[in-house]
């Protein structure tokens, strides 16, 4: 297949059709990842109560996922370099089509789980493979930035439109919420065969692979994935023992690299202050996003009885960024750069909290939609230019592995978030006669990670201002 030769910067910003299309496939794709995670989520009563779950395994459905995917993110990153961009997203997005499929067809709750983990490592290649497929294809400036905003939009947009989409096939059967990512996955790769094109450096000269290197990094993060997903449910002691071996394994991955003749991980990429802001800005941007949103589901359905699907409507000014991504953020990135455009959303993420912080058991939903309608706006601000800024001046070869970098932050950020807001409802909510104070407490934890993120940002944008 022939390379598409895009034309440069320095020209007009309107891409080719062929470079749409390309786009297209791989917006599809993100579009496929948020929406299965989203839709699965409201659909967890109805596959409760049909497979007979206890609450333990009913965590299992997620937390698999969760595991896969976070657990092998940055080997799939790093593969993607070595093994191929277009071979890793096309190999990993059949092999997420049938396990979906499969899901939708379990009859035990182990099969689900199964599924559920194998669907989480398949998305944990293929996603960082489609980053990079976008980074290398578009020359690093403005049109690299166009196409990164759209593609990070999309990704945000599914996961809001997701939760709608859960919400009316879960009232239908379960089972749709499983059987229709695996539809669009066919869709998606049937398009993306002739659309996505094989480059003549598609693949590293050197292939050699750090096996040593990729389990043990692979294992530390699974280990602290499972710690964070778990604190709210098990002892103290357990979750001192999970993370601590994590942490170990963690070590013991930074000597192997260091003694690799070919790292999974060069640590030198490391040095880098833009990429490492970038990814713990991600990480706590996420985090406090992924916090809020239990906070606020909980509030909804559990408070204020609301069900799956008028819950789902509530949250969906929140997809405001699929539209507000791809149009208004380039512009103010063109005009006054990434780090003030994040810095500008993170804080916007900070006031959408703090307005929840005075809803009651009676509040209308009015008085709730400044703080979605915000938050979409702060996820349009900060989650494209964070993407760009994480990519940005990283070699072509290591792309993959910078994505990889990138979603293992998010999805990380996100597994803390959802631990630390857990354990304060439990802590604040447990034997009272005031629920509603325990879920403001519990906000601490969204505006604080918030805040730190900012602290961030704001730091690297005056270190820009010194240059």
């Amino acid at each position: 297949m022939s390379t598409v030769q895009f034309p440069s910067p320095s020209s007009s910003l309107r891409l080719t059709p062929r470079a749409w299309g390309m786009l297209f496939v791989l917006c599809g794709a993100i579009f496929l990842e948020g929406i299965n995670v989203a839709m699965l989520n409201v659909a967890l009563p109805a596959i409760r109560a049909d497979l007979g779950l206890s609450t333990g395994e009913l965590q299992w459905v997620i937390s698999a996922y969760v595991l896969g995917y976070g657990g092998f993110m940055l080997a799939g990153g790093r593969a993607a370099d070595l093994f191929g961009r277009r071979r890793m997203f096309l190999v990993w997005l059949a092999v997420f089509l049938v396990v979906s499929a499969l899901g939708g067809m379990a009859t035990e709750g182990w099969m689900l789980i199964a599924a559920r983990f194998v669907a989480g490592v398949a998305a944990a290649v293929m996603t960082p493979a489609g980053l990079s497929i976008i980074t290398t294809g578009f020359e690093e400036g403005p049109r690299r930035n166009q196409a990164l905003l759209v593609y990070s939009g999309t990704a945000a947009g599914g996961f809001s439109l997701g939760l709608v989409l859960g919400g009316l096939l879960a009232s239908v059967n379960w089972r749709l919420v499983l059987f229709t990512p695996a539809v669009l996955a066919l869709v998606i790769l049937v398009a993306a065969v002739p659309l996505i094109p094989a480059t003549r450096e598609e693949r590293s000269r050197d292939r050699r692979v750090d096996v040593l290197g990729a389990a043990a990094i692979t294992a530390a993060i699974m280990l602290l994935v499972l710690g964070v997903e778990r604190a709210a449910h098990v002892s103290a002691g357990q979750t001192a023992v999970t993370v601590a071996a994590g942490f170990a394994l963690a070590a013991l991955f930074v000597v192997v690299e260091r003694r690799s003749a070919a790292p999974l991980l060069r640590l030198g990429i490391l040095r880098s202050r833009p990429l490492v802001r970038a990814n713990l800005a991600g990480l706590l941007f996420s985090g406090a996003f992924f916090g809020f949103q239990f906070i606020a589901v909980l509030y909804l359905q559990e408070l204020r009885g609301w069900g799956s699907l008028q819950t789902s409507l509530a949250m969906l000014a929140i997809g405001a960024d699929a539209v507000l991504a791809p149009t208004l953020t380039p512009r103010l990135v063109n005009r006054f750069g990434n780090s003030r455009v994040i810095l500008a959303g993170l804080l916007l993420a900070v006031l959408s909290y703090v307005l929840f912080l005075p809803i009651g058991l009676d509040t209308v939903y009015l008085a709730m939609f400044p703080t979605m309608i915000l938050l979409g706006v702060a996820f349009a601000l900060a989650y494209g230019p964070l993407t760009i800024v994480a990519t940005d001046g990283v070699d072509e070869s290591e792309q993959g592995l910078a994505g990889g970098l990138l979603y293992t932050s998010f999805q990380f950020g996100a597994a803390l978030g959802l631990a630390a807001s857990t354990a304060v409802i439990v802590a604040t909510t447990t034997g009272t006669a005031d629920p509603l104070g325990g879920y403001r407490t519990a906000l601490a934890v969204p505006i604080a990670a918030a805040v730190l993120a900012a602290l961030v940002s704001a730091f690297g944008l005056r270190k820009e201002n010194t240059r």
